[in-house]
Formats: C-alpha cells, sequence, structure tokens
C-alpha cells in the first residue's frame, strides 16, 4: 500500500466516529439521485402515453405534471439537508485531525524540530487539514452520490432498451483509459506545487521573523529576489496543475458530447424506423447527459482526492512519527508533598557520552555531581558542550552512554512531565506568547497564585518595569515580546522560572542578552533567585558564576577543569586565560 493510501486510510478512522451521521447521509443521497433518475422517466411516460397519441390526455399530464413538482422538491430538500449534514461532518472531522495533529506535534521531541522546517508544520496544520476538509466534504459527497447516480442511470437505460444501453456503455472503457493516462500526472503536478508552496510559506515565516536582521544589513533585495524565485516555481507549478487539469475535464466534455451525438443517431434511426418510441428516445438522451455529469464531477473531483491524497500523506507522515523520547514503561514514582514532587535536587552525571549524530561525539566521558542547592556554573567556549549537557538534564535528547540521575533516579526511569516539573530554564533566546504579562509568568497556568507571580516578579528584578506598563500585570504582550525590550523579555524570563517554583533552576547563558546595569541588579538578585535550589548556569559572562560553589571549565566536550573561582586560578590553566581575556571588558562594564 502506498504511504498516501495508508495515511488516507488512517485518516479515514476519524470518519468512524461519525458513521450515523454517513449514513443518514447516504440516505439522503439516495432520495436526490432517485428524485433525478424519475424525472426522465415521468417525461418519457407523458410523451409517450398523453402527448403523441390521437386524443391527449390532459388530466394525466396534469397528474404527473404535479408529481414531477413534488419529486422536484424532494430532491431540493434531500440535497441541501446531505450538504449541510456533510460540512458538519467534514468540519468536525478536520477539527478533531487538526486537534491531534496540534498535541502529536507538541509531544514530539526536540529532535524532530531540528530536521523539520517551522514552515512545512504550519502548512500541515493550516492547509493540509484544510485539503483533506475537501476530501470530505467535496470528494466523498461526489463519490457517494455520482456513484449512486451512475448506477441508477445505467439501470434506468437497461429497463428501456438494454440493445442501445449497452452500445451506451461501450464509453466506458474510453473513461477508463483516458483516467489513467491523465491520473499521473495530475498527481505529479500537485505534489510538486504542495512542495513549493511549503517552501514559501516557510521562508517567509524565516524571513519575517528575522526582519531586523534583513534591514540592517540591507538584504532587502536579496531576500526579495529568493521570495521572487520561490514564488514564480509555486506560480508555475498551479499553471501546470491547472492545464492538465482544464486537458482533463475538456477531454471529458467532448466525450459526453460525442456520446450524446451518436445516440441521436442510434436513437433517431430507431425511431424511423419504430424500434422504440420518441419518449424512449428523449430519455435516453437525458440519461446519456446525467450519465456523463456525475462522470463529469467525479473527474473535476480527481483533483480534490488528489490534493487530499498528498496532504493526508503529509499529515499522516507527522501523526505517524513517534517520539524519540518517551516514557519507561514502568516509570519511578516520585514522592509528593504539599508543594509537589519532593526531589532534594541532587544531579549527577556518570560517565555521559552524547552525540546528536553516530558519526559525531559532542560530550565524552563526562562525570560530576552537584549536591542539592548548590549553585554551579559551567563555562568554556562557543561549541564546548554546555548547552548539551542541559538539554540531556531535562532530557530533550537521551545519552548515547553513561546515565544521568536527580536524587539518584536516572532521569530515563522518571515520567517527563515529573521531570520538567521539578526544573525550569531560562535562555538566551526567550519564547514570550500572546496574552497578559500574568499569563506569561504563570505559563497560563490557572492554579498558580497571584501572590507567586508576584513574588516571582519582584526576585527577578521585573516587577519594577512591569508596573510602569499600561495594565501592569494585565498589560498585553505581543508574539514574542515584540512590544518589550531584549532586557525586559529576559526579566521575564526568569521570573516565569521562579513562578514554576522548580527544584533544578538551568540558565543557559541567560543573562547574555542583558545590558550591564540590567545584568549587575540580576546578579544582586541572583543569591536570592538561588535559594533553596540546584542552581546550574552556563556562562557567557564570568563574572555571573565567580561566586558559584563550583565551575566546571568545557573543552571539546570535556570537563578539563573543576573547582572555584580561586582555585581555578590557582591553577592558571585555561579558566584562568577565560579571566585574563574577560578582566578587561567586564571592569569597562563596570564603570558605566
Amino acid at each position: 500500500m502506498s504511504d498516501s493510501a495508508s495515511a488516507m486510510r488512517h485518516l479515514l478512522g476519524y470518519a468512524r466516529r461519525h458513521w450515523r451521521e454517513f449514513l443518514a447521509v447516504v440516505g439522503l443521497v439516495m432520495v436526490y439521485v432517485l428524485t433525478q433518475v424519475m424525472q426522465p422517466w415521468l417525461v418519457k411516460i407523458v410523451i409517450d402515453q398523453d402527448l403523441i397519441v390521437r386524443h391527449p390526455h390532459f388530466r394525466s399530464i396534469l397528474v404527473i405534471g404535479l408529481i414531477y413538482l413534488g419529486v422536484t422538491v424532494v430532491g431540493l430538500f434531500a440535497n441541501f439537508t446531505q450538504n449541510r449534514k456533510l460540512q458538519w461532518i467534514g468540519q468536525r472531522i478536520v477539527r478533531d485531525i487538526r486537534n491531534d495533529l496540534f498535541t502529536h506535534i507538541e509531544s514530539l521531541s526536540v529532535r524532530f524540530f531540528d530536521t523539520h522546517e517551522t514552515g512545512r508544520l504550519i502548512t500541515n496544520v493550516a492547509s493540509d487539514t484544510n485539503q483533506v476538509s475537501q476530501f470530505f466534504t467535496s470528494f466523498l459527497l461526489s463519490l457517494i452520490q455520482d456513484g449512486m447516480s451512475i448506477i441508477l442511470i445505467m439501470g434506468a437505460m437497461l429497463l428501456l432498451n438494454w440493445k442501445i444501453a449497452l452500445l451506451s456503455f461501450l464509453v466506458i472503457p474510453v473513461i477508463v483509459a483516458i483516467s489513467a493516462v491523465f491520473r499521473k500526472k495530475l498527481r505529479e503536478n500537485y505534489r510538486f506545487t504542495r512542495s513549493q508552496y511549503s517552501r514559501l510559506i516557510g521562508y517567509t515565516a524565516e524571513n519575517l521573523g528575522g526582519m531586523r536582521i534583513t534591514q540592517i544589513f540591507n538584504q532587502e533585495k536579496k531576500q526579495f529576489d529568493q521570495h521572487t524565485a520561490l514564488n514564480r516555481r509555486f506560480t508555475d507549478g498551479n499553471i501546470s496543475e491547472y492545464k492538465w487539469s482544464v486537458r482533463f475535464n475538456r477531454t471529458f466534455n467532448a466525450l459526453g458530447n460525442l456520446s450524446v451525438a451518436l445516440m441521436m443517431w442510434v436513437g433517431g434511426m430507431a425511431v424511423l424506423h419504430r424500434t422504440i418510441e420518441v419518449g424512449v428516445l428523449y430519455a435516453f438522451i437525458t440519461y446519456i447527459q446525467q450519465f456523463f455529469n456525475p462522470i463529469n464531477s467525479l473527474t473535476q473531483n480527481w483533483n480534490t482526492l488528489q490534493t487530499s491524497m498528498i496532504s493526508a500523506e503529509r499529515i499522516g507522515g507527522v501523526l505517524l512519527t513517534e517520539a524519540e523520547i518517551t516514557d519507561a514503561p514502568a516509570p519511578v514514582e516520585v514522592p509528593l508533598g504539599p508543594s509537589g514532587i519532593e526531589i532534594e535536587g541532587e544531579v549527577a552525571f556518570n560517565q555521559v557520552s552524547f552525540g546528536y549524530s553516530p558519526d559525531a561525539v559532542v560530550l565524552e566521558d563526562i562525570n560530576f555531581r552537584v549536591k542539592p542547592r548548590m549553585f554551579v556554573g559551567f563555562v568554556g567556549e562557543t561549541g564546548a558542550g554546555k548547552s548539551t549537557l542541559m538539554s540531556l538534564l531535562t532530557r530533550f535528547y537521551d545519552v548515547r552512554k553513561g546515565s544521568i540521575t536527580v536524587d539518584g533516579i536516572d532521569v530515563r526511569s522518571l515520567r517527563q512531565s515529573d521531570l520538567h516539573r521539578i526544573m525550569a530554564i531560562v535562555q538566551q533566546d526567550v519564547n514570550l506568547f500572546s496574552g497578559t504579562v500574568r499569563d506569561n509568568i504563570r505559563m497560563f497556568r490557572e492554579e498558580i497564585r497571584e501572590e507567586t507571580v508576584q513574588e516571582a516578579a519582584h526576585v527577578a528584578g521585573a516587577d519594577e518595569f512591569i508596573r510602569q506598563l499600561p495594565g501592569g500585570y494585565d498589560a498585553w504582550i505581543r508574539a514574542k515580546g515584540a512590544n518589550l525590550s531584549l532586557g525586559q523579555r529576559q526579566l521575564l524570563a526568569f521570573a516565569r522560572a521562579l513562578a514554576l517554583q522548580p527544584k533544578i533552576l538551568i540558565l543557559d547563558e541567560a543573562t547574555a542578552s542583558l545590558d550591564s546595569a540590567t545584568e549587575m541588579a540580576l546578579q544582586a538578585g541572583l543569591t536570592r533567585i538561588a535559594a533553596g535550589r540546584t542552581t546550574l548556569v552556563i556562562a557567557h559572562r564570568l563574572s555571573t558564576v565567580r561566586h558559584a560553589d563550583m565551575i566546571y571549565v568545557m573543552d571539546h566536550g570535556r570537563i578539563v577543569e573543576r573547582g572555584n573561582h580561586e582555585e581555578l586560578l590557582a591553577l592558571n590553566g585555561q579558566y584562568a586565560r577565560m579571566v585574563s581575556k574577560a578582566a578587561p571588558t567586564e571592569l569597562v562594564e563596570r564603570s558605566f
């Protein structure tokens, strides 16, 4: 089974939840199709039995006319109801798919986001789900309604005159052959178009997010040219897809017109030879037209099927992606107390080795132990592996070799929700969300009290600027904190981490984006921030960890020195050289 067919089969599982509604739709479709097939038959009766006779039966014509009107009204009602009900079903199916897709994406490991563009994921959630919606609301209705129409029309034609009916059915192999010719080309065109659309969306999202860099380096023209090239490929793909679709549909229209012409010739000769009646010829011509209407509808919806299959394949590819990091089958139960999970906060790395790919080693044989409530710093050149240590501790990735424990418990044995409940991390790049200041500090968790929010902001040094905002803690923050300064966003990140009351606090170059005055003010309160919890600090500025209980110096994925500030200076090694290089800069900063 192909990937797209397998993905569509998976998505059809969502339709099973609404099987009763689908049965009602099928019933309404059957009523509507029957009314459409009855209409030519009623006209045929009027022509042959009441009009072209020596004495026309006007009373019978009136009765059949009223029956025709009633059949038409019933058909209109059934058609309106079936469309409305199917739209209702389709929208709820797509709502469930979109919710499950977003939830599944949230559950995936960090490595997935390292290898998948955000723009493509946005396309999956927003655009591809809409395309799948078209499968349920457009193609599925066409398949049921037009399929029934073809079967009933063929049955009516056989009842009228089986010989002429069989002659008419000779067109069916031609239809199958034309479909086979166009099917592959239409699919290839749509796959290309969707791929270019995803690239265009991803590129646009990336550049809107980096607009300041684009403008400061005068790259507007270059970025515009790149966007134009992507847009041109997407446009060319759309045009090619449209051309093949038009060729497909016009071929069927021509075939339908030829079939009607053939029927008029064959049927006309039969009427002249008095082998069939005029009403039968009228019914046959009408049924031929009706026969090609559902076929034409199905062919026009062929693009819908193609787009839905490709979108289903893309969505299914995400839904079927398994999280790399999962909870253990029998996770260790951690003790609960009045304030939540009871953890002392001891952290240990035991002969840990790790690489982001099998052929690359980022960390090798890392060993250290941090006692509860210690303040520990990690320093080293860029790429030394400091941030990777924290990613392993928070279990964004799993170690390749060795183990990491919290209070002696391997982090792989804990539920991820429990592990993340006892930790908080503040990074250099801060993500804030659309909402109030309060919401961003408590991360939309209603159970965190107002006193806790304000206390966290006060300790982090954010309370003063928050109260100066219009609305204070109710001030609205735009996406990514666009209406706040870089320093203000960083202080809110500190307040957020403290509001969660973690046992282990990780600061990953969290003060690197702060100005000197704000950093010095924050460092003055760092003792309060770290009080009562284990604090691990990755330092860009050595002054941040000068008073740490222990400092680990990293180089090329290894710990090469360890000790407090004075001990490391006495070694006169790599740390001493780093301090020597940083000292003039720090003196300049403090002079301001």
